[in-house]
C-alpha cells in the first residue's frame, strides 16, 4: 500500500529527519524537494502563528496538506527568550546562537537555568481545515556544549526527563520525550 504524502514546510535537515522518524506511516517530503524555493516570513507573535504562516503558504502553493512546526527554546530566567526567535537569536546560525545563549547566561546559577523546548504544529489542508497542536519538554541550560547529536540548542539542553543532554542522547531517547514528539502524537490523533 502506498503511503500518503505529507508535505513538510521546512527544509531544515534535522527537522526532516525527525518528522520522517516520527511519521513512519507517511511519505514525508520537504517542500524544497517539490521545487519551491521561497521562505515564508515568520511574522507571527507565537509559535503557532509562525507554524500556521508556513503551513498555509506552502499548502496554497502546492494544493496539498502541509504540516509546519515552529519551535524554540524558552529560558525561564530570560522570560521565555529566545522563544520564537530561537533560530535567529544571533543571526548567524546554530553555533553562534548557542554561544550567545551561553554568554547571556554566563553568571546565572544552576537553579535559575530552567528552560523548555516548545513546539507548535499546524496542519493546513486545501479544503481550509486547520489543525494545531503543541508539545513541551523540560530541562535546563548547561554551562557548555555537550555532544554532537540533534541540532539547534540540543547540545545545551539537559533534559530532566531523561537525565541527559539532548546532544548526547540517541535519536530514540530524544524522540521519546521531545517537544516535537509530543506535538506530533497529538497531531496523529487528528489524522486518524
Amino acid at each position: 500500500m502506498d503511503k500518503k504524502r505529507l508535505v513538510l514546510a521546512s527544509n531544515n535537515k534535522g527537522k526532516i529527519r525527525e518528522f520522517k522518524a516520527l511519521f513512519p506511516d507517511y511519505d514525508v517530503v520537504a517542500y524544497g524537494d517539490l521545487g519551491i524555493n521561497i521562505e515564508p516570513d515568520e511574522t507571527g507573535k507565537t509559535f503557532f502563528e509562525n507554524a500556521y504562516i508556513k503551513a498555509k503558504t506552502i499548502s496554497d502553493l502546492t494544493g496539498e496538506a502541509v504540516i509546519a512546526d515552529d519551535s524554540g527554546i524558552c529560558v525561564d530566567y530570560l522570560n521565555g527568550a529566545p522563544g520564537i526567535y530561537s533560530a535567529r537569536y544571533s543571526g548567524e546560525g546554530d553555533k553562534k546562537n548557542n554561544e550567545k545563549l551561553l554568554s547571556v547566561l554566563a553568571d546565572v546559577p544552576d537553579d535559575k537555568r530552567t528552560a523548555n523546548f516548545t513546539c507548535a504544529l499546524c496542519l493546513c489542508k486545501p479544503d481550509g481545515t486547520v489543525i494545531g497542536t503543541e508539545g513541551k519538554t523540560f530541562g535546563k541550560i548547561m554551562y557548555e556544549v555537550a555532544g554532537e547529536n540533534g541540532f539547534g540548542y540540543d547540545v545545551l539542553f539537559y533534559s530532566t526527563e531523561i537525565n541527559k543532554c539532548f546532544g548526547l542522547a540517541t535519536p530514540e531517547e530524544k524522540n521519546a520525550v521531545s517537544h516535537r514528539y509530543r506535538a506530533i502524537i497529538k497531531m496523529k490523533e487528528f489524522l486518524k
